[in-house]
């Protein structure tokens, strides 16, 4: 009876030690594919990481970015786990990725345009800390003249650059003239012949001087202006008159400007009375620019305007003088200009 026992306990006891070690070999197996080995990330860049980790199933996680002189701008500088350590699956690798060197040779800014100056800098992490105007007829306008620091030294990235940025040649300075008792066209073309620009037009009205001549100016006689000064008028002309504003010399005036755009554009004015015709103006204009003719006052005038061989508009002098009819072409916002006052 002893012996039947002890063969029935042996028998249990080897049942036993079977199933723990096929327990325990089993738990090893499973443990053992959770477990993997992290790649070496250092030096490879962000794109190349995101493919290892994700076959290697690790996550990745930005721990920051510095400044690196050897390992390029966008690749890894530092992980951790350290590369070879085993982990398990979807663990986080942390990584520290290269700002690039921490200098940088200063480009040479001096020539281009200043919106492409400031690129540059971004592109090299530098900072524009100031931007002076300085006239230069040789460098044009809105492009660089200057930089500090120079073209070629070796400075830290964060530095910032002072630029000194043309504002194009000095404009032409005049004494300016004497308008008083002028007509507005005698006026006029005087302002345009010094580039000075028509600024606002006035009026008031006294019985003993002359009607529409221009009584005041802004500025004064003999004050230094420059191109594109504003000019402001004054004209004795009496309150809601029809008269004729451009004086009694036998003249009205008469407007086009250019659409604005790119390309110039030829413009042909052209005057027909009696069955005759006679060009006044035939040239090349810039976009957005005015041209200004004096047409003789004759009641069978009438003004073509041809651009680039295509008739525009015509018109008849009685539309310059009294703006009675507001020529819009194509909604546009060129074309002709019949100034009320």
């Amino acid at each position: 009876m002893r012996r039947i026992l002890k063969i029935f306990l042996l028998f249990f006891l080897f049942i036993l030690i079977a199933g723990i070690s096929a327990h325990l070999s089993l738990t090893l197996i499973i443990k053992s594919e959770d477990i993997v080995i992290v790649p070496d990330l250092i030096g490879k860049d962000l794109i190349s990481i995101l493919e290892i980790l994700t076959e290697a199933e690790l996550n990745v996680k930005f721990g920051g970015s510095e400044h690196h002189s050897d390992i390029p701008k966008n690749h890894v500088v530092y992980q951790h786990p350290e590369p070879g350590k085993k982990v398990k699956k979807d663990r986080d690798v942390r990584i520290t990725v290269s700002k690039g060197s921490a200098i940088v040779l200063m480009p040479d800014l001096r020539g281009i345009p200043l919106y492409e100056a400031r690129i540059f800098l971004e592109e090299n992490s530098l900072c524009h800390a100031r931007e002076s105007l300085a006239y230069d007829s040789d460098i044009q306008k809105d492009a660089v003249i200057a930089q500090s620091p120079s073209p070629g030294l070796i400075v830290r990235r964060g530095e910032c650059v002072n630029l000194l940025v043309s504002a194009g040649p000095r404009p032409r300075a005049y004494k300016m003239p004497d308008l008083e008792g002028l007509s507005l066209d005698e006026a006029m073309f005087l302002l345009e012949n010094m580039n000075l620009v028509q600024g606002e037009i006035q009026s008031v009205f006294y019985v003993s001087k002359p009607r529409n001549v221009i009584l005041e100016q802004e500025p004064l006689f003999g004050q230094r202006v420059t191109e594109g000064t504003r000019v402001n008028l004054l004209i004795n002309r009496r309150p809601g008159s029809k008269e004729d504003l451009h004086g009694e010399k036998g003249d009205a005036l008469f407007r086009y400007r250019t659409e604005s755009g790119f390309l110039n554009r030829r413009i042909l004015v052209e005057i027909k009375t009696f069955g005759f015709s006679q060009e006044l103006f035939n040239d090349f204009i810039k976009p957005d620019k005015e041209i200004w003719l004096l047409i003789p006052k004759n009641d069978n005038i009438n003004i073509f305007v041809y651009e680039d061989e295509n008739l525009i508009e015509h018109c008849g002098i009685e539309d310059i003088i009294y703006g009675a009819k507001k020529l819009m072409i194509k909604n546009r916002q060129s074309g002709f200009q019949l100034t009320d006052f």
